[in-house]
């Protein structure tokens, strides 16, 4: 008897960063439009448990789901995608299957057997994949793994991918995504580069059911019978990833190709309605035809990696396609801002972000940042240590706590205005051990956040360990800036604004991590609204 779920699984050759995470959100998104209940699963060959502690410089984005997970920047996609919530089942490491597995043998649970790969590691990745499709819920789960096929650390994925292909209550098919390079010397497509993918794919014992060629250039019937020759696939199931203008072109790319027609055949499964996608087609045609457009600076330490910012940036979009405003991203390094150069390197903006991030590194170029966006009335939003750097500028510029700190900075500072939070304060270990995951905030009538939400209870994701020092609550308050989100469980101040001012919201939340091409974020919707306007009133005053 069939599993009642159906598994795919994505698999990438030739070189990493082809796209398989969003080739896998793009097919998701055709069979969810079909009417299928689909979720995506990321298996991550690293060693760390998650990536918690990952430096942003290496692994880019850490994504945080509302059950706490830290997680690969790709479930981010996934949710931006599908426009449905992920969790810890979501994403699976190789340090946590080793971290099952070690912890079970020093139970007992194995009753003296010698641990090995295989059975005892496979078995418990088998276990893992198999989680979500237990539940119920998914007709079709599709897995990413992480990687190419070759890395040693991918080995034993592949090897549970060949295990679980012969179940026979088990029904699942292969998606292989590689390069075909253009060489423009000879002005050829190369094929070699796949073919040899492929054949490293069979040594492992797992035959490919579709190939996905990932190209710059289109690709002929006769370089797809070729490649469709040499690995054993029929024509059909052959198809081309073009690189796309944006990542939210790739769903009606893959539709052209019949990506989504084909893998229901493999799957032996109906093809249902015929997916039409148009909120999603009316969301593009809003980024690739705006009516205004408003110029953003995105302040923080790790711009060299953008993908380190990866749900801001793609938040802005959506907001910008809500307004029918083109947002264009100018990245800013906080290390390169001072009080003295902050007009020079500022001026030119309509609004500006400050990001999230840990340490000291970069801290009081972003204070000097906020303090130029208070000072010139630029609408400003500030995310978790944004926000922190906000109250921060506030305390000292206009409280005059001149030595006013966070203790994560600065342990004898005498105006601590952001604290270690209490639950923090035994902690001693780094992963996985922050206030993480979803929690309420109540937020106050007559703001700028009530004006975005409409309502005055919301949930939103966290990532941190420090907090506003509500000792100073009253003070800042009395000056202007108010306290108008607030956690009804711990009375932890979740949000801040400045009164007359265009815009200014600081947040201890990361709400990037909940904006979807279909709900872009209020905050970030609102945010672009104002820095629209700002942009609209500098190009009056230039036409007069």
């Amino acid at each position: 008897m069939p599993s009642s779920t159906k598994y795919i699984f994505v698999t990438g050759g030739v070189t990493s960063s082809l796209g398989k995470g969003i080739i896998a959100a793009s097919l998701a998104k055709l069979l969810q439009a079909r009417g299928y209940s689909v979720t995506i699963q990321k298996l991550d060959p690293y060693i760390n448990v998650d990536p918690g502690t990952l430096n942003p410089y290496e692994h880019g984005e850490c994504f945080v789901t509302d059950d706490g997970a830290e997680t690969d920047l790709d479930l981010g996609h996934y949710e931006r995608f599908l426009n449905v919530s992920t969790s810890q089942a979501n994403n699976v490491t190789t340090g946590r299957i080793y971290q099952y597995v070690i912890n079970k043998e020093r139970e007992g649970a194995y009753l003296g057997k010698t641990v090995q790969v295989i059975p005892h590691i496979t078995d418990e990745i088998k276990r893992r994949i198999k989680l979500l499709g237990n539940t119920g819920k998914y007709d079709i789960v599709i897995t990413e793994i992480g990687g190419t096929v070759g890395d040693i650390e991918s080995l034993p994925y592949v090897e549970a991918v060949r295990q679980l292909k012969w179940e026979p209550n088990f029904d699942c098919i292969v998606l292989h995504l590689t390069l075909v390079p253009y060489l423009a010397a000879s002005g050829e497509l190369k094929t070699k580069p796949t073919q040899h993918s492929v054949k490293q794919l069979l040594e492992s014992g797992v035959q490919p059911d579709i190939l996905a060629l990932r190209t710059e250039h289109k690709l002929t019937e006769g370089v797809k019978e070729k490649v469709a020759l040499f690995c054993n696939i029929a024509p059909k199931a052959v198809i081309q990833a073009i690189d796309a203008n944006t990542i939210y072109d790739v769903p009606n790319l893959m539709k052209a190709e019949g990506l989504d027609t084909i893998v229901l055949d493999k799957l032996s499964l109906p093809y249902k309605e015929n997916p039409t996608l148009t909120a999603w087609n009316e969301v593009l045609s809003k980024i690739k035809n705006p009516t205004h457009k408003t110029t953003i600076g995105l302040v923080g330490k790790y711009i060299e990696l953008k993908d380190s910012y990866k749900s801001i940036a793609e938040a802005l979009i959506h907001a910008g396609a809500q307004n029918d405003t083109k947002v264009t991203i100018k990245w800013i390094h906080s290390e390169a801002i001072t009080n003295e150069n902050s007009a020079e390197k500022l001026s030119n903006l309509d609004g500006i972000l400050v990001a999230p991030g840990f340490g000291e590194r970069g801290i009081e170029g972003k204070i000097s940042t906020i303090k130029f966006a208070r000072e010139n009335n630029i609408p400003f939003f500030g995310i978790c240590l944004g926000m922190q750097a906000a109250v921060i500028e506030f305390a000292r510029n206009v409280l005059n706590h001149t030595d006013a700190h966070s203790t994560e900075m600065d342990a004898n500072t005498t105006n601590p205005v952001i604290y270690l939070m209490e639950e923090q304060r035994t902690v001693t270990e780094k992963g996985g051990t922050m206030r993480l995951g979803a929690y309420p905030c109540s937020i106050l009538e007559n703001s700028n956040v009530f004006e975005a939400y409409v309502e005055k209870n919301i949930s939103e994701r966290h990532r941190h360990r420090y907090e506003f020092n509500n000792k100073y609550k009253e003070e800042f308050e009395a000056a202007g800036m108010k306290a108008t989100g607030i956690n009804p469980d711990n009375n932890l101040v979740e949000i801040v604004e400045i009164e007359n001012h265009p815009w200014f919201v600081g947040v201890q939340f990361h709400p990037e991590y909940k904006s979807t091409v279909i709900n872009p974020h209020p905050l970030f919707v609102n945010f672009i609204k104002a820095s629209t306007l700002v942009t609209e009133q500098k190009m009056q005053t230039a036409s007069n």
